[in-house]
């Protein structure tokens, strides 16, 4: 009777182990299906321009987030948001569960390319509700800056802007993302790529990407994984305007446009650093 009974209790006991990993394996895949579902309907939203959609063929938002571990609950830091192409994405997709700082260079009042930057971002974000919980902070090339408040960050993210830095400036953000992440947390990069071999004074716009390694390093930062998600085989980085000979700028205008189109946007490297 004793081993009977015994041999019934470890049955249920194994039954019972069994039934909660199903369940936290269903639980866990009902909310990795909500996480991607909640990115999809960002990406797919009519806020979006249709011009803005066009480059996803290119920019591939969903896979890149993906790969830099993207879910809606974390707060996220995107350096330099530009004219908001990311910011379209990342806001809905945390709003109401997660956190987006907008790091953008602050309006000193002047007329120029920093302050005029930082209002037409605040004019984009007013513009519509979707963009109601993103907060601003300052950024400042070359100077350190506070992305978001110290330890805070799930994940900093910032998409083609190391060639406007330069070294020091590149360093510098490094040295501002490290300090907003939590330990653990991720440093998302997508740059140009300069190819391994040729002069970067012939392919402006371009960045090292064995030289953006090392400055993450020397930042403290490990790297954990890089991907091939934005690369472009066609583009061989040597044009007459640099990278924005390419679209969607194409600097020269009608001038070999269709050649400029077939090769498509430029090569691009996806690297994933963690505190």
């Amino acid at each position: 009777m004793h081993t009977t009974a015994q041999t019934f209790k470890k049955a249920f006991t194994a039954s019972i182990v069994s039934a909660t990993l199903l369940c936290s394996g269903f639980v866990n895949a009902h909310q990795d299906a909500h996480h991607q579902s909640q990115l999809e309907q960002a990406i797919a939203g009519d806020h979006r321009s249709a011009t803005n959609k066009a480059r996803d063929e290119y920019r591939h938002p969903k896979e890149t987030l993906e790969f830099f571990g993207f879910n809606p609950s974390m707060t996220i830091v995107e350096i330099t948001p530009g004219g908001g192409w990311y910011t379209e994405i990342l806001a809905p997709a945390v709003k109401g569960k997660g956190k987006l700082y907008g790091a953008q260079y602050p309006d000193t009042g002047e007329d120029n390319y920093y302050s005029n930057s930082r209002k037409q971002l605040v004019e984009k974000l007013a513009g519509n509700a979707v963009f109601s919980e993103v907060e601003l902070t300052n950024f400042v090339p070359r100077q350190a800056s506070e992305l978001a408040p110290a330890g805070t960050a799930d994940m900093v993210l910032t998409f083609r802007n190391l060639h406007n830095w330069r070294d020091e400036g590149v360093e510098q953000a490094f040295k501002d993302a490290y300090k907003a992440l939590k330990k653990g947390g991720v440093l998302g990069v997508v740059e140009h790529r300069l190819p391994e071999g040729v002069d970067p004074k012939s392919a402006v716009g371009y960045v090292s990407q064995s030289k953006t390694i090392e400055q993450a390093k020397a930042a403290g930062f490990t790297l954990a994984a890089s991907s091939e998600i934005n690369a472009n085989a066609k583009d061989m980085a040597v044009y007459p305007k640099g990278v924005w000979t390419l679209p969607p700028v194409l600097r020269l205008g009608d001038e070999d446009k269709a050649k400029y189109m077939a090769i498509g946007e430029s090569d691009r490297m996806t690297l994933k650093f963690v505190k």
